[in-house]
């Protein structure tokens, strides 16, 4: 054998006689050394995970309802386009500022 071989068959047979016992500590030993090789706790591991995207929490959050409306309000909205809902909300609005 030339001496890569045999560092190569060295360096192999040191890790399997590191790896035949599992440290007590768990699968993972850091050494000490180099911080970023150091495995993560708990705690980091938790604050680390990202929530889900979607929409930011709104101070003013709306609410769900059941409203039944007449056909021709519906549909005068509808043909508006996107964000019909938005504009029904709008219009009540103004009714509820010019009432009170």
């Amino acid at each position: 054998m030339n001496g890569l071989k045999m560092n190569l068959s060295k360096q192999k047979d040191e890790i399997l006689a590191a790896t035949a016992v599992p440290p007590k500590e768990g699968d993972f030993v850091w050494n000490g050394k180099d911080e970023n090789d150091r495995p993560l706790s708990k705690k980091e591991m938790r604050e680390g995970i990202k929530r889900a995207g979607g929409r930011p929490r709104a101070a003013n959050p709306k609410k769900s309802t059941t409203v039944r409306l007449d056909a021709d309000v519906l549909d005068f909205f509808k043909a508006q386009g996107k964000g019909w809902q938005t504009k029904i909300n709008n219009a009540l609005r103004d009714y509820v500022a010019a009432s009170g």
